[in-house]
């Protein structure tokens, strides 16, 4: 990469960020406030929270993938996803209680999830090195959450807050990823018993394999690799809806199963 920003204000950005998720205050948007323009800006601004959050002991553990829907893209005027980064303390198991206390405006969508069963260390993998480097699919809830205030977000917003990424949750059961007609699956998702979301894995960029190959060539342009057993949240199935504490969240995912959480 070129670095042609300002790293004092990527910096100054990154602080920000990190100090409105610590005290659970939301800020004005990042990209005005410190002239964060571009990609390439917004995701120094990321990796710098990436860095802080390792020398404080956490571990990366996978990645998510946002932007996946046509839709949204078209709305922040972008023609591609983004990605952030997954550490080891984001991680639920299904019927697990969220607590909110680590959350500033929480939103969740149903999404299904990949484990990376080898490394993909390819300058351009293939899209068959992509597919036989997966493991597993498991029926998944990301809960997202920015700190930005009301989510008035940019792209270069919500690409420096590690692509809006709080916490997720994982189901129990892993299926072999070729046994599944991926971009058939139905989804449907509650709270508190009622219906909220509904879609299906063509939601996701068309198929959500084409989301992890995307991701794959992405991490590939920034000289990182997608490493085993890595976990991948491959983008929202259907409509991302509010949560609150108290709120039961259950989703069905066609042949994959159901995933569930309380915030609590």
């Amino acid at each position: 990469m070129s670095q042609s920003f300002d790293q004092t204000a990527v910096q100054a950005a990154a602080v920000a960020l990190r100090d409105a998720r610590a005290t659970r205050m939301p800020i004005d948007p990042i990209s005005a406030r410190f002239g964060i323009s571009g990609l390439e800006a917004a995701y120094a601004v990321a990796e710098a929270n990436t860095l802080a959050r390792i020398a404080n002991g956490r571990r990366i553990v996978g990645k998510k993938i946002g932007l996946t829907s046509i839709a949204v893209q078209q709305q922040l005027g972008v023609d591609q996803p983004d990605f952030g980064v997954l550490f080891d303390d984001m991680e639920y198991l299904d019927g697990d209680e969220v607590p909110m206390s680590r959350l500033l405006q929480p939103k969740i969508e149903a999404e299904v999830a990949f484990v990376v069963g080898r490394d993909i260390d390819d300058d351009a993998p293939s899209y068959g090195r992509v597919l036989s480097s997966l493991a597993y699919a498991l029926p998944a809830l990301e809960i997202v959450d920015s700190a930005i205030a009301n989510w008035r977000i940019t792209l270069e917003d919500t690409v420096a807050d590690n692509a809006s990424c709080g916490l997720y949750v994982l189901g129990h059961q892993p299926i072999a990823v070729g046994q599944l007609s991926l971009g058939d699956l139905g989804m449907s998702m509650t709270r508190q018993g009622k219906t909220v979301s509904t879609g299906s894995g063509a939601a996701c960029l068309g198929h959500p394999l084409r989301a992890v190959y995307w991701l794959a060539h992405a991490m590939a342009r920034q000289g990182q690799m997608l490493r085993a057993g890595d976990v991948i949240l491959s983008g929202a199935l259907g409509p991302m809806v509010p949560v609150a504490q108290g709120d039961a969240i259950r989703a069905q995912i066609g042949a994959l199963g159901n995933v569930s959480c309380r915030i609590d």
